[in-house]
């Protein structure tokens, strides 16, 4: 194992596969002579060139609309969006064209692409670049939306993206480009779909993915101060989503609480208290909790922003109602 930022293993990810795959590049704003926004892809210019390593205009919808082109013609674009936020402007090349193109074509176009960047919230950036994106693309048929939480999660599933014969959007969060993590020597891969236990218990199962996952371990870590054990699921992966693993988990702790940085309504964690009440019903001792961004436009103020996110007050309330100890 070696220990490596959260941005040195998703360039050892595109590193690693632009080698084995000439056909695999990058474009997107400042991901060449500036070595990327947030130095994703320092240094990647140096090694492949500026014909595979290549700066764009800031016109995501020109860009996104390139890499589907190129896909569909035997290439595999790696597109870097500075923010999901300003993504919504490559929505309909995303949604419309990537996500469609293998049904709408009767299966002779694959669009293998990965469209990957900062997702959710930075810090004091307002309501307008602050936003987690993960439910509203899980929500369309045809792409594949991936959610790590770590270094080691973040490179094996983004190499396994970028094989992929079908779009994956991948995000990422600005604030965890820094973190650091244990990553395995040389190449591996993690399955798209699989879900991980990353904390064993008995009592109550937390659900989360992303960022906020950090939220729900230092939950457990105080929960666990007063005889609670939490079992910890990180999806990894929203669209597909692994209900097994957590149904299994279900079946042993008999209650639930999903964490999601987005917010209440049409969301990953609605889905998730859907399909538990409908899949493990009988193994359900309490109704499924779920702590989420307030259901309002993000705030700029630090204090609000403290309220408007899941925290780990609002987590340990929300499994002690599952316990019904409050």
């Amino acid at each position: 194992m070696k220990t490596v930022q959260f941005r040195e293993a998703l360039r050892e990810a595109m590193s690693e596969e632009m080698r084995r795959d000439e056909n695999v590049f990058l474009m997107g704003e400042e991901v060449a002579e500036y070595n990327g926004a947030y130095k994703v892809s320092q240094g990647m210019l140096d090694e492949f060139g500026a014909k595979r390593v290549i700066d764009t205009p800031i016109a995501e919808l020109g860009f996104a609309g390139i890499a589907v082109g190129a896909s569909m013609n035997g290439l595999r674009p790696i597109v870097e969006f500075m923010t999901w936020n300003f993504a919504i402007l490559a929505a309909d090349q995303i949604i419309n064209s990537a996500a469609k193109m293998l049904q709408m074509s009767g299966g002779q176009y694959h669009c293998p692409i990965v469209f990957r960047g900062g997702n959710g919230t930075a810090g004091q950036l307002a309501a307008t670049h602050s936003q987690s994106f993960e439910s509203m693309y899980a929500h369309f048929p045809g792409l594949k939306a991936v959610t790590p939480s770590n270094p080691a999660d973040a490179k094996g599933l983004l190499k396994s993206a970028i094989r992929d014969e079908d779009p994956v959007v991948f995000f990422e969060s600005e604030k965890m480009y820094g973190d650091k993590g244990e990553i395995p020597e040389g190449e591996y891969l993690i399955p798209i779909g699989l879900a991980d236990v990353k904390r064993k218990g008995k009592d109550v199962t937390i659900v989360s993915f992303g960022k906020i996952i950090k939220e729900a371990y230092k939950a457990a870590d105080e929960l666990q101060k007063e005889g609670i054990e939490c079992e910890v699921i990180d999806l990894r992966t929203v669209r597909p989503i692994d209900y097994g693993t957590v149904v299994e988990s279900i079946k042993k702790t008999n209650r639930c609480v999903v964490v999601e940085e987005s917010w209440p309504l049409a969301s990953i964690s609605s889905e998730m208290a859907y399909h538990l009440q409908r899949y493990a019903f009988d193994y359900l001792d309490a109704p499924v909790m779920r702590v989420t961004q307030s259901d309002t436009p993000f705030p700029f103020s630090p204090t609000l922003m403290e309220e408007a996110l899941p925290n780990v007050d609002r987590i340990i309330k929300a499994v002690k109602a599952t316990l019904y100890r409050n």
